[in-house]
């Protein structure tokens, strides 16, 4: 088992202790299968950011708590130097960094993401996953075919997009070459 993700899931199963709420809640909250869900919390399945985030909001606490087990500590500003972002892989064939870890009481959780190119992806239906708020998601470089629901759009350098997270949503990087965003989830 991955060391990272035991001390993921050994933080999201202490907080669930700590505040009395049952596995059955908790799948309920992260729209997982109980089964699901206490395989997460074991450390024996590896989780998405829409887990995570919803592991967070649930418990009330900063997805950086979770990842780090550290308590964001910052109330005015924040500065991340290139590379040195908190690294998430939570999902195969997506890399993240949080580009705003150490600031408290955040409206929103901003992410540098890169979507891998995987042709195995191009011919499947994009994978969907729904979290609260909303996100603004922004490409560097590279071209992300986006889908909302039932509309695709492919965004290319300089373009954006953003909607509701709680309505089913999915990217995947195409033309050949991976692609480089600004993911920003906001709070409601």
């Amino acid at each position: 088992m991955d060391t990272r993700i035991a001390e993921i899931a050994q933080r999201i199963k202490g907080l669930r202790e700590i505040l009395e709420i049952s596995a059955e809640e908790m799948a309920e909250a992260t729209d997982t299968t109980v089964e699901e869900y206490t395989a997460c919390e074991s450390g024996s399945n590896d989780f998405s950011f829409t887990f995570l985030h919803k592991c967070a909001e649930k418990f009330g606490v900063d997805i950086v708590e979770l990842l780090t087990g550290e308590n964001p500590h910052l109330s005015f500003f924040t500065v991340t130097k290139k590379g040195h972002g908190v690294t998430l892989n939570r999902r195969s064939g997506f890399h993240y960094q949080h580009m705003a870890h150490n600031l408290k009481n955040k409206l929103c959780e901003p992410f540098l993401v890169t979507a891998i190119y995987s042709e195995e992806e191009q011919n499947k239906p994009i994978a969907l996953s729904t979290h609260e708020g909303q996100e603004f998601d922004y490409v560097l470089k590279g071209t992300l075919k986006v889908r909302v629901e039932d509309h695709i759009v492919e965004l290319h350098e300089g373009d954006s997009i953003m909607y509701d997270s709680s309505h089913s949503h999915g990217m995947i990087a195409v033309d050949g070459a991976d692609c480089l965003f600004i993911a920003v989830v906001i709070k409601r």
